[in-house]
């Protein structure tokens, strides 16, 4: 391979790595717990889009209650977007024709 053609090559997984930044813009995940009364979306990048909480779980002595419930539909959209992220590197690595394990690269 010559000179030209790596350069080719490393411009192609540079627009690739940007096509992959805004796959992940796009993406979201919902998570709950508590049987759907605490519902939350993140974003691809992690952050908090929406948090939906039943108006039940709103009263002073549910406080620890309402925040375990907090974290643990963060956890559950957490873990779905790292497995979508994972996902979609895996999908991109395969489009480049890389060896498993280097979609990370992207990331």
């Amino acid at each position: 391979m010559n000179l030209a053609d790596l350069f080719k090559q490393a411009k192609e997984m540079q627009s690739k790595a940007a096509e992959m930044q805004k796959v992940v813009e796009q993406i979201e995940v919902d998570g709950e717990s508590g049987a759907g009364m605490v519902k939350l979306t993140l974003s691809g990048k992690s952050e908090l889009r929406r948090l939906d909480v039943d108006p039940s779980l709103l009263k002073p002595e549910d406080k620890t209650m309402l925040e375990d419930l907090i974290r643990a539909a963060h956890a559950d959209a957490k873990a779905k977007l790292e497995r979508k992220l994972a996902d979609e590197m895996q999908k991109m690595s395969r489009e480049m024709g890389l060896p498993a394990g280097l979609g990370g690269l992207f990331g």
